[in-house]
């Protein structure tokens, strides 16, 4: 699973790259019952995820659902998420030695369903060092530009650091954070491009690139999509910043970060995470 040097040349212009056939047609329809099941609640492992932004009959049903590690719930979700075949490509694209998993996440906009703010990924993240993640957001629906599909600020990676901030689900403006904190000029030449793939299409980002989603205008069309969020395995702890979660999965006095939470997809010298596939990955994607 390598890229070409057209594609890696591309990505790192860009600050993304769509990949339109990623995911095997029977990969997908495995994906979509489970993801439907995690969604009830239901977890194969009895785990349930890290982060859980949907409560069934509760939350507004235009609102955008969220799960997060939702690896440690279900294992064909798992053996998506954790594949070795997203931690190459990725680290290929990234120029790095290897992938490990940072979180993964299921996203499900439904018909009619609300925005999702524009924001960089990376600064959220600054308990790690380096600072950056790269993304594998791969479409469980065919998507379409007024579907509420992803969309991406071309080149907008190479803006640097900028503050966090804006009301991540559901905002009046999904673009109005960015508007705040960028100069007109720097607006002016922003490019956003939706991503419309078929279902198994997929779409690499890196960790700075500005994205979000704008609402699903269709009434006759949901949006899904399954989510490896990666950082390379070079990555430590940062000395003194935290995270309110995931610090949690921190050692004390350890700068290393535990693979029992943080596991290796794919390194360059053939490592993997022998739990992975021991005890989570266990159904194969075909």
């Amino acid at each position: 699973m390598e890229p070409t040097a057209e594609q890696i040349e591309s990505y790192r212009n860009d600050g993304f790259l769509v990949v339109e056939d990623w995911l095997p047609a029977g990969e997908v329809e495995r994906v979509r019952e489970h993801f439907a099941a995690c969604f009830d609640h239901r977890w194969e492992t009895g785990i349930s995820p890290d982060e859980v932004n949907y409560q069934p009959g509760v939350t507004p049903p235009d609102m955008t659902r969220q799960l997060c590690n939702l690896w440690k719930s279900d294992r064909t979700i798992a053996s998506t998420t954790l594949s070795a075949r997203n931690g190459e490509f990725g680290a290929r694209l990234a120029g790095e030695p290897g992938m490990r998993l940072f979180i993964d996440n299921a996203v499900w906009k439904p018909a009619n369903g609300k925005s999702l703010l524009a924001h960089q990924d990376a600064p959220y993240q600054d308990c790690f060092q380096p600072l950056n993640m790269t993304t594998c957001w791969m479409a469980l629906d065919d998507t379409y530009a007024d579907s509420g599909t992803i969309y991406y600020a071309r080149g907008s990676h190479l803006l640097g650091r900028l503050p966090t901030g804006g009301q991540f689900h559901a905002p009046d403006d999904w673009r109005g954070h960015m508007h705040q904190v960028l100069s007109p000029e720097a607006l002016d030449a922003v490019d956003w491009v939706p991503i419309e793939v078929p279902a198994g299409g997929a779409a690499f980002h890196d960790g700075w690139v500005w994205h979000g989603s704008p609402p699903n205008e269709r009434g006759d069309r949901e949006r899904r999509a399954i989510i490896s969020h990666m950082i390379t395995t070079r990555t430590i702890w940062h000395p003194t910043n935290t995270h309110s979660l995931y610090s949690h999965y921190r050692r004390p006095g350890e700068t290393e970060l535990d693979e029992a939470f943080f596991p290796v997809m794919w390194r360059e010298d053939g490592y993997r995470t022998r739990a992975i596939d021991e005890a989570f990955a266990v159904t194969v994607a075909a």
